[in-house]
């Protein structure tokens, strides 16, 4: 059985980003830290930690900070069955689409953050990706377009973003003079979220164009609506995020009516704790 003041240690050296703030935060010298640290790959017969060039977990210390989350969650359910027991906030690991954290994520799960007086721990992935996180046990729930469970987890499906190729009237005005054309593709900066954002290939193959376009790299969903307004490209954006800007003429479509619907499919593990549990019936009542 696993000492879990190890295992703290470790989860706690991985948040905090080093083994100095890790000891502020847990009361203990830095040393005494690194000899938990040290006793736990003793134990395990492998390292837990990759120290250079940056502080991050190898996979088999991936798979123990898994399971200690799996454990919190765990004994959270049990303090609502024994109030008596001491608990501290539980912490809830999530990988989710950008996208939805800038549009309808916090209204829907503040209920359950009050209620349970949970922590997030939002993990940032394009839709594509974030299955793979919890493939590998590295979160306990993840959003995604993939209606296929992995083994060992189900999922609901909680409803459909609607995504738009909007940028400025003058860059409209600039770039699509004639619509969207395979020349105008050719020509007119795109705007991409990051490398696994496929949003924008899957519009223009909508369009029946497959070949090269420019495109600027911008990971971030308000800097993406703040970058078309400028006029500086178009992107795909969801219909939630810009009601505001369609309404006061900041922003256009490039190609007028038409749209790419995204589902989205809530993924977690069969045998989740009751917060999971909770937090899933709170998103089957969504309307998106």
């Amino acid at each position: 059985m696993f000492d879990y003041k190890l295992l703290h240690a470790l989860a706690t050296v991985v948040e905090c980003g080093g083994f100095e703030r890790a000891g502020d935060l847990l009361g203990l010298s830095q040393s005494a830290v690194s000899q938990r640290i040290k006793a736990l790959e003793v134990r395990l017969g492998q390292p837990v930690l990759v120290r250079h060039p940056k502080l991050s977990p190898t996979p088999a210390g991936q798979r123990l900070l898994a399971h200690y989350q799996q454990v919190q969650l765990l004994e959270q359910d049990l303090h609502h069955a024994l109030p008596t027991l001491d608990n501290a906030a539980p912490r809830l690991r999530i990988a989710i689409n950008a996208d939805s954290v800038v549009t309808w994520w916090a209204a829907a799960v503040a209920e359950t953050c009050q209620a349970d007086g949970v922590l997030l721990d939002l993990v940032i992935e394009d839709q594509e990706v974030g299955l793979k996180r919890l493939k590998d046990g590295d979160v306990a729930a993840c959003l995604c377009a993939t209606p296929q469970p992995v083994a060992g987890a189900r999922c609901i499906k909680i409803g459909e973003m609607h995504y738009h190729p909007l940028a400025s009237p003058s860059y409209v005005a600039r770039y699509f003079p004639d619509g969207p054309t395979p020349e105008a593709f050719q020509q007119a900066p795109a705007i991409v979220f990051g490398p696994h954002d496929q949003l924008q290939h899957r519009f223009l193959a909508q369009c029946g164009y497959h070949g090269y376009f420019p495109y600027h790299l911008c990971p971030s969903s308000e800097g993406f609506v703040r970058l078309a307004a400028a006029g500086i490209g178009y992107g795909m954006i969801p219909q939630l995020q810009t009601v505001k800007q369609l309404q006061s003429g900041q922003l256009a479509s490039i190609a007028p009516g038409r749209s790419l619907t995204v589902p989205l499919y809530w993924h977690f593990w069969r045998h989740s704790s009751q917060l999971v549990q909770r937090l899933t019936e709170r998103l089957n009542r969504l309307t998106l």
